[in-house]
């Protein structure tokens, strides 16, 4: 439905809704638009990045999240450049996620197959005024090194002061979690002390609700305890033991329940995400037809 369509037959819903609250919640989502993280995409978006653009399009999906790529900048444009690509492709560029700090490879990782990242421990000024430069509202911590405390007190003195620079530069700062932010690491959850040592106004969250869930959280309640400081959310799904991810809507996580009561966190935009896929583009079919199905 358009917008303009929405708008017309609104008014004919609000008498209804007053005895249809759950028809009401449903609609109020409807019309919030569908993103992808283009994470999901990762070593294929580089190939031919107005190709694979326009088939997120031909899916019905309207927003995107960019991420680190294998290219230079963003998937070998800049940033004016890969923005006017999704204007002309009738999709808004929303989001770009960036790397705290140098990844940790993992034993028996070889990488040497990466890319090089530009972080915000190394580069921090340069990737805000990248990032603003491209007139994306929001700039987001994909990750950050938080094993010990002494690396959580770290991450907390690069965030917040990222934060300052991102707000001064115009763009909304988040941080994205995995479930590593909600495990007790010597006596404390980083989740918990970004939320209490780190601003609001410097810093919010990009709730990966697949990640939230594998760690044993309940999106709702995290909405309730912290209202309106998740702007942004990722869309990911489990099987059944959590050890594999699937297509949003094929696995685990209640997301109608979830979705539902997105407004108390102040999600406003939704990215699926699905990290490493065997078939990118049938995940994404099959969790855009499975979230209108839900909603």
């Amino acid at each position: 439905m358009k917008r303009s369509e929405f708008l017309q037959k609104s008014s004919a819903l609000v008498a209804g809704s007053l005895f249809m609250p759950s028809l009401l919640a449903n609609q109020a989502f409807t019309k919030k638009p569908l993103g992808v993280q283009l994470f999901t995409l990762f070593g294929k978006i580089d190939q031919d990045v107005k190709g694979n653009l326009q088939k997120l399009a031909e899916l019905g999906y309207t927003e995107i999240e960019s991420a680190f790529g294998f290219k230079p900048g963003f998937y070998g444009l800049t940033g004016p450049e890969f923005m006017a690509m999704q204007k002309d492709l009738g999709l808004k560029w929303v989001s770009h996620h960036v790397i705290g700090a140098p990844l940790k490879p993992r034993p028996g990782f070889d990488a040497s197959r990466m890319p090089k990242f530009l972080t915000l421990k190394q580069n921090a000024n340069e990737l805000v005024d990248t990032v603003a430069a491209a007139g994306v509202k929001y700039m987001v911590c994909a990750n950050i090194p938080i094993e010990t405390k002494a690396e959580v007190a770290e991450a907390v003195e690069l965030l917040t002061k990222t934060g300052q620079a991102a707000k001064k530069a115009g763009l909304i700062f988040c941080y994205h979690n995995h479930d590593s932010e909600f495990k007790v690491i010597e006596g404390q959850r980083a989740f918990d002390v970004f939320s209490k040592e780190i601003p609001a106004d410097l810093m919010k969250f990009e709730l990966d609700l697949g990640w939230a869930s594998k760690a044993g959280e309940d999106p709702v309640a995290l909405f309730a305890q912290q209202p309106g400081r998740f702007p942004l959310c990722h869309l990911k799904d489990f099987d059944a033991d959590f050890k594999n991810i699937v297509p949003v809507g094929t696995g685990i996580i209640n997301y109608k329940r979830i979705l539902e009561a997105s407004s108390k966190g102040g999600i406003e935009h939704f990215f699926v995400e699905h990290d490493m896929p065997k078939d990118a583009f049938e995940s994404l079919r099959l969790a855009k037809t499975n979230l209108d199905a839900i909603l």
